[in-house]
């Protein structure tokens, strides 16, 4: 019998359409962002930030930058991905929690400070990256919760990231990766399209 997270991966589709007479609750909302934010990221930095786009004149003002798309409006929430600028001045804070649950020894938070103002300190380009990657993590993680949760989600990268950035007060340091909408999938959707065969993709060495 399968897992249920290989068969939630497995049975995962990209939703394009959406029933819009069905919403989501905040408390819908937030454990779906619970469970996105369990994605690793570099140095423990959870460097992202979700935006959830659930109401109407929220709804409107994204679609407006996002290629007038119908996603956007017709799912129950559509959650703008934004990834921070790596910065190790953060460890600390991010680090704590850790150091309080008491398997992280104090003594370790400087080096992994120290290690991650080696990499990205004055690197613009690794600092974007990290933003990058944590934001795709997360929005990976989010869409398979969905999936778990009876949910269908899209990815949407058809936007105008300025204009975005712009429409809802993102801080300089954040970048708006991805749109993932989230909500109830109407039955016309197609399912999961094939994949190219593992010999295309995978190289064992």
């Amino acid at each position: 019998m399968s897992h249920p997270v290989i068969g939630a991966i497995e049975a995962r589709r990209t939703t394009n359409l959406f029933d819009p007479s069905r919403q989501l609750d905040d408390a819908q909302i937030q454990e779906l962002i619970r469970l996105a934010t369990t994605a690793p990221t570099a140095f423990n930095l959870q460097n992202w930030r979700f935006i959830a786009v659930r109401t109407a004149e929220a709804k409107a003002r994204l679609r407006a930058q996002a290629w007038d798309q119908t996603k956007v409006t017709d799912a129950a929430v559509t959650f703008i991905v934004c990834g921070q600028l790596a910065d190790h001045r953060v460890m600390p804070e991010r680090l704590a929690p850790s150091v309080e649950a008491g398997f992280m020894p104090a003594a370790m938070v400087p080096g992994w400070e120290g290690a991650a103002k080696s990499l990205y300190f004055e690197q613009p380009q690794r600092q974007r990256d990290e933003a990058i990657r944590s934001a795709t993590f997360g929005a990976g993680t989010l869409i398979h919760a969905a999936q778990a949760l009876g949910l269908g989600s899209a990815p949407m990268i058809g936007f105008d990231a300025e204009a975005v950035a712009r429409a809802f007060d993102l801080a300089a340091d954040e970048i708006p990766v991805v749109l993932v909408a989230v909500g109830h999938a109407t039955s016309e959707n197609w399912p999961q399209k094939p994949r190219r065969p593992l010999a295309q993709v995978l190289s064992l060495v």
